[in-house]
This record gives structure tokens, C-alpha cells and sequence, in this order.
């Protein structure tokens, strides 16, 4: 099998009815536009180099489209053009970036898109990570930290969890077509050998990555259960929460920790009612992971922080 290797994840795509509040609770979550919305469609960045990490599109309904990976080069766009459920290379018109595309659609109806030749955004300023003095060691000397509650700047989108019918087959989808590989996997005590759920990562070899790119969970009722960005540090998680609060958003879930991938996490609700999630400190690894099998219940998935809710994973 031929595998074709994404570089990162860039951006998620969303259908919304009225882009105004999206955007007004995009700003606030710590997105800024990337261009100017045409009333048609929003794409949001965020401070780091992709040209955007959040694309909404107007619409008679509420619902995930689909999400944009980069790729290495333009043969790999030519072969995955090739495969079952792929549309042709296209330029990506009107797209912060611009560049070349892919769009693929999973078994489920998602829209994945191969992204090649982006111009890259110019890195927007934002403040250093505050060093956390612990009992072990303590390099902030002289320096009091001081924060605002504020919108917390995202940097980038850290990953995205999908609901799909077939898990195998979706994993095996998008092993095919990105090279991804997994990280950890997810089982139900009363079979702990079976997995349900795949965290996968992009595959760089020995160089660190994020711990995953994307959960895939097998379901019933396929969809997206949320998107992720990465803050700068705890302090911007935890002020961005309470500036969140103070501007009337729905709390879904949080602050915690996660078990696998160990993210300190905060899990909002957008207008519309999607999960969209602030993270820091998550894991990375290489190609010296090894996978492990976690078969537990939900609750046991966080390791300290807020429970979730118990419809969190339907």
C-alpha cells in the first residue's frame, strides 16, 4: 500500500447559518479573520504560519464540512487525485494562501483536503510562554506574572476527533492517503483487546510531533465531536476560560487533564453547539512510541480537572 505523508494539519471547515456570530465567538476564543469575510465565507487564523485554521461557510444548516492537511510536494497531490473518492488538483481560489488542493471525501461524507504550495502567513507577535516555578527548579527569577483575563491568541489547530460508522476503514482511509500512524488506542473494558478508538499522528520519523493529529471513534452516529488549538501555556488557558465565562459562552468541559496525550484542556460551545477546545502542554513523541491500548471508561480518560459531561462522547 502506497501511503502519501501529510506534513500537519491545518485547518478545519464548518457550515454555519450567520457568519457574523461565528466570527464574534472566534475572536473571543482568540482567533483573528485571516481576510476580510465576503458574507459567503469566514477563515479565521491564528499566530502561527498557516494562512488559516478555521473556515466557515454560510448556510441553510449547522454542520462540519470537512478539514485541510498539508502535503509535501505536487506528485503527492497528482496520486492522490488518483485514488477512489478523490476530486482533482484544483488551485485553492480565494483561499488565504492559496496554493494547490485535493478534496477527498471519507467513507462518512467528510471533505479532506491535501493542501500543497500555501504562502505561509507572517507569524502574528504574541507574549513568551510564562516558566512555571516548581518545587524541583525555578527559572522565573524576579519577574511576577500578571495576566489579563483576555482572549488567549491560538496559535495553531492541534487536532480534530471524528465519529465515523467504520473505524477500521477510516483509520485504514486515512493511513492510505496521509500516512498517519497511530499513537494510542481506545477499547471498552469488556474488550480490552478490541480498539474502538485510534489516535493517530503525522509521521516525521524520529523529529518530536504532537502525540495526534486527529481521534477517530467508531460510532453510530457519525460527525465531528470537536476541534482543538493550542494556547501558549496554562496561564492562557486559564484566563482565556474565565474571559470566556465573563462573555456569556457555554462551558462544556474543562480545565483538565487528559490521560492520553496528557493536554491540559478547556472545551467550549460554539453558538451552533460544536465542541471547539483550548489546550497546552500535550505530549510528543517519535518514532520510538510505542502504542498502548487504553480500556477504560470516559471518566478515566481525564486524570484530574472537570469530569465530563456524560453525553461527552455520543
Amino acid at each position: 500500500m502506497t501511503t502519501h505523508h501529510a506534513i500537519d494539519a491545518l485547518y478545519v471547515r464548518y457550515q454555519v447559518r450567520d457568519l457574523a456570530v461565528m466570527e464574534s465567538f472566534l475572536r473571543d476564543f482568540g482567533m483573528v479573520p485571516a481576510t476580510a469575510s465576503d458574507g459567503h465565507r469566514l477563515f479565521m487564523r491564528g499566530t502561527g504560519e498557516a494562512p488559516f485554521v478555521y473556515e466557515a461557510v454560510r448556510g441553510d444548516d449547522n454542520r462540519f464540512l470537512g478539514a485541510g492537511f498539508s502535503v509535501a510536494d505536487a506528485a503527492t497531490l497528482e496520486r492522490l487525485a488518483a485514488l477512489p473518492g478523490s476530486g482533482p488538483v484544483e488551485p485553492a481560489t480565494g483561499v488565504p494562501g492559496g496554493g494547490q488542493r485535493v478534496r477527498m471525501r471519507m467513507p462518512d461524507g467528510f471533505e479532506i483536503d491535501a493542501v500543497h504550495g500555501a504562502a505561509p502567513a507572517a507569524p502574528l507577535p504574541v507574549r513568551d510562554a510564562i516558566p512555571l516555578n516548581t518545587a524541583q527548579a525555578k527559572p522565573r527569577v524576579n519577574t511576577a506574572v500578571r495576566i489579563a483575563r483576555q482572549a488567549s491568541p491560538v496559535k495553531r489547530l492541534g487536532h480534530f476527533v471524528l465519529h465515523v460508522s467504520d473505524h477500521q476503514a477510516s483509520v485504514a482511509w486515512l493511513q492510505q492517503r496521509f500516512g498517519l500512524i497511530a499513537s494510542d488506542y481506545l477499547a471498552i473494558p469488556d474488550a480490552p483487546t478490541q480498539p474502538i478508538g485510534t489516535f493517530l499522528r503525522v509521521d516525521h520519523g524520529d523529529a518530536l510531533v504532537d502525540h495526534h493529529c486527529m481521534l477517530v471513534l467508531g460510532t453510530d452516529r457519525p460527525g465531528v465531536h470537536h476541534c482543538s488549538f493550542e494556547v501558549s501555556d496554562l496561564d492562557a488557558v486559564m484566563s482565556a476560560h474565565d474571559f470566556l465565562l465573563e462573555r456569556g459562552h457555554t462551558l462544556d468541559c474543562g480545565v483538565g487533564r487528559h490521560l492520553l496525550g496528557s493536554q491540559i484542556f478547556d472545551y467550549w460551545r460554539d453558538p451552533f453547539g460544536f465542541r471547539i477546545e483550548h489546550y497546552t502542554d500535550g505530549d510528543v513523541v517519535n518514532g520510538t512510541h510505542v502504542p498502548t491500548i487504553f480500556a477504560g471508561t470516559a471518566d478515566q480518560t481525564t486524570q484530574w480537572g472537570a469530569k465530563p459531561p456524560a453525553d461527552f462522547f455520543e
